[in-house]
C-alpha cells in the first residue's frame, strides 16, 4: 500500500515562490521516481517535473524550465517543488505521483498519486 501526502501550497502574489512537499509511505520499496502534476482550473492535467531515484535525472514541462526545481531528501521518502517567478498561469490543484517500475520517460506512468494542494498566484 502507497500513500502519497502533499503540502505547501497556498495564495501568493505573481513574482513570489513556494516550496512544495510529498511524502510517500511505502510498505517495502521505495519509488524509483517521483513526479509533481497540475490540473488548472476546467483544464486537463499537464506534467510539471519528475525525478528518477536510481541516478537523479530530471525532467521539466518547458513551460516551468528555469523557474521550477525537483528534489528530494537524503532518505529519498520526500520530493519537493521550489517553484520561483510563480505567475498567474501556475494557478492550479498541484499533486504529487510515484512508480516502482522502470521506465525511461519521467512524463509518465504514475499509478500512485496524492489528493492535491492548490496553489493560487495573483496578479
Amino acid at each position: 500500500q502507497v500513500q502519497l501526502v502533499e503540502s505547501g501550497g497556498g495564495l501568493v502574489q505573481a513574482g513570489g515562490s513556494l516550496r512544495l512537499s510529498c511524502t510517500a509511505s511505502l510498505r517495502t520499496f521505495r519509488a524509483s521516481a517521483m513526479g509533481w502534476f497540475r490540473q488548472p482550473p476546467g483544464k486537463e492535467r499537464e506534467f510539471v517535473a519528475g525525478i528518477r531515484w536510481s541516478d537523479g535525472r530530471t525532467d521539466y514541462a518547458d513551460s516551468v524550465k528555469g523557474r521550477f526545481t525537483i528534489s528530494t531528501d537524503n532518505a529519498k521518502i520526500t520530493v519537493y517543488l521550489q517553484m520561483n517567478s510563480l505567475a498567474p498561469e501556475d494557478t492550479a490543484l498541484y499533486y504529487c505521483a510515484a512508480r516502482f517500475g522502470f521506465s525511461s520517460d519521467l512524463r509518465k506512468n504514475y499509478p500512485y498519486w496524492g489528493q492535491g494542494t492548490q496553489v493560487t498566484v495573483s496578479s
